[in-house]
């Protein structure tokens, strides 16, 4: 137990957080649960909304967006082991970097997939509905360009001018900790071709009530220290900290959100030719399908008649019949 005991989580302010937490979250539940978006198919997670870009660009920026995170994240962890799960700024750092890490896995999967297709190999379909990793990688995604929003937007425009007398030395790797994980995200964004539904703002609050909850838990065990001075129960005016909180992400999700709809306003107009419009992308996906099927009736016919030539009696059934 906190070495405040149980008066300190008996207080008015507490409750009215608590309440301010899970009110959010069971709504953010219940609108999964009921919700009903267009499913998402596989081609989308791998393929660029660029007509000149091959996805294998993809898969190379992806890779590459993976390995610098996780190498800060290395070294984040070398300076500071026992803060590295502390910060909201870690948590959202990890998120980011397991996006680019499957999103590496599931782009090479699709690349490899596509081209054994154009060989007029059968064994496998790249349009179709994603499955659980394809979907999860769509969610971590949408919570990543919350969560990188919100980290930024604190850290710069909260934490670093106005809580100077925190125990807090600014450092090259914490300030690019803060700034690389929402430029990553914005390049990928450019190049990707995922949907960016409002679904996303749900997984958003959930992921936010998850590290208050953490955070939260700890204390309770016994940690005395919190992370941020707004987290702090003790004083009146937590609740509207909370509250502030809360009302923070509608904005920062809607900054990206504005990212996303600019990406499909702006660069049409500037790469009219390039740039696969937001209604193109499904006919795009039906038209590779119709090539893939179009390839394999191909090697069918070509198969059938290597046949026929090979087996003389097949031509001398079909012309008696």
């Amino acid at each position: 137990m906190s070495a405040q005991g149980f008066g300190y989580w008996l207080q008015w302010q507490v409750g009215l957080c608590a309440v301010i937490i899970t009110g959010p979250s069971i709504i953010a539940l219940k609108y999964v649960k009921n919700s009903k978006q267009e499913p998402l198919n596989s081609v989308d997670l791998w393929s660029t909304c660029w007509k000149s870009v091959d996805p294998i660009w993809l898969l190379f920026y992806r890779a590459f967006a993976f390995l610098c995170l996780a190498k800060m994240l290395y070294d984040f962890f070398a300076i500071f082991p026992m803060f590295t799960l502390v910060f909201y700024t870690q948590w959202t750092f990890i998120l980011v970097t397991l996006y680019f890490g499957l999103g590496t896995i599931i782009s090479a999967h699709g690349c490899f997939v596509a081209r054994n297709e154009l060989k007029g190999k059968p064994k496998s379909k790249s349009q179709q509905k994603a499955g659980f990793f394809g979907n999860l990688m769509q969610i971590m995604y949408l919570t990543s360009a919350g969560a990188s929003m919100l980290t930024d937007i604190v850290f710069w425009c909260l934490i670093l001018p106005f809580l100077t007398s925190m125990e807090f030395e600014m450092t090259l790797l914490i300030g690019a900790m803060h700034a690389v994980n929402a430029g990553f995200l914005i390049v990928d964004t450019a190049l990707n071709r995922l949907p960016f539904p409002s679904l996303g703002f749900v997984y958003f609050v959930l992921f936010g009530s998850l590290y208050i909850t953490f955070q939260w838990t700890i204390h309770a065990l016994g940690v005395d220290w919190w992370p941020y001075p707004f987290l702090e129960l003790n004083t009146p005016w937590a609740p509207v900290c909370y509250f502030g909180l809360a009302l923070v992400h509608i904005p920062c999700y809607w900054i990206y959100t504005l990212v996303v709809k600019a990406k499909g306003s702006i660069l049409p107009k500037l790469f009219p030719r390039a740039f696969v419009h937001s209604q193109q992308t499904r006919v795009r996906g039906r038209r590779f399908d119709a090539q893939k099927n179009m390839s394999k009736t191909k090697v069918k016919i070509e198969k059938n008649k290597i046949e026929k030539q090979r087996d003389p009696s097949c031509a001398r059934q079909v012309k008696v019949k």
